[in-house]
């Protein structure tokens, strides 16, 4: 491994490596992407992070997917960050043309891509965490919409055990989640939640049993089938600005947006349905 190798060479050695680490599989409106390195524990090298980018582009632009499964192949959901390619970047660092700015790079496009993908898409994204989910891999689990944990589910908040900061959005979700108090516990503790733990907080919706798990996500999948397909596109935007808006901005932003609804056959058909009953 060459200590001077640029991110652009990074990228391209990516590119080149020929294992399926991330597979797809398609059913009608819905997707079920699995990071699929168990050896590794699915540990976001830059080979897997690549592949996931490249699987979820296709399916985001897809009008027909509504619903995206997000898991990783057992024992694990995905135990984050690759410690090498961590390496790589101290070499890069001390003695690369590029400074800090190739882990930057690598953090915002590529980490970073994935999270705003999940959050900014107009897809429904449930995380179906079926064993350890630690540093980024923690992250893309909480900034899917639903997080489904089984109970062999783990959350590793391992950042600053290895001297790192919360990175990729985990500081924001946590801390909204959970409060200031107890987000500083977790990260300055280490302190690994079980999946039964996490569901207690909030952190995870729901726990269920590790052979129903994406039994479950797809009963999700199912719900979001059923429901008029301009209610989802236009809820899952407005809940997640809501976070940041006063209770005035918020109030403003939906009724602006309810008029719209009342165009829509979907929502004359249903006050319709329940005025017949």
């Amino acid at each position: 491994m060459s200590d001077h190798r640029s991110y652009d060479d990074l990228i391209a050695a990516a590119r080149e490596d020929e294992r399926e680490l991330v597979a797809v599989e398609r059913d009608g409106d819905r997707a079920l992407v699995r990071l699929s390195d168990p050896s590794n524990l699915n540990a976001l090298s830059a080979p897997l992070t690549l592949q996931l980018q490249d699987a979820l582009a296709p399916l985001v632009a897809d009008r027909e997917v509504r619903s995206i499964v997000l898991t990783g192949e057992d024992p694990a959901f995905s135990a984050g960050g690759d410690l090498e390619l961590m390496r790589e970047a101290h070499a890069n660092i001390d003695t690369g043309r590029e400074g800090t700015t190739m882990a930057w790079r690598w953090i915002r496009w590529q980490f970073g891509g994935v999270v705003r993908t999940i959050a900014k898409s107009d897809k429904v994204f449930v995380a179906a965490v079926n064993g350890a989910a630690a540093g980024v891999g923690m992250a893309f689990a909480l900034a899917s919409d639903i997080v489904l944990v089984s109970d062999r589910a783990r959350f590793v908040p391992a950042f600053m055990k290895i001297g790192l900061l919360p990175e990729v959005g985990t500081s924001w979700q946590l801390t909204r989640r959970i409060g200031y108090q107890r987000a500083f516990e977790l990260f300055a503790g280490g302190r690994i939640l079980s999946g039964e733990e996490a569901a207690e907080l909030g952190i995870a919706n729901a726990l269920v049993p590790h052979d129903g798990l994406l039994d479950a996500a797809y009963e999700w999948c199912d719900r979001i089938s059923a429901l008029p397909e301009h209610a989802v596109l236009m809820t899952k935007p407005l809940l997640r600005a809501a976070a940041d808006m006063s209770w005035d901005q918020a109030l403003a932003m939906e009724e602006f947006a309810e008029p719209g609804c009342f165009t829509t056959a979907d929502h004359r058909e249903a006050v319709e349905a329940f005025l017949a009953r």
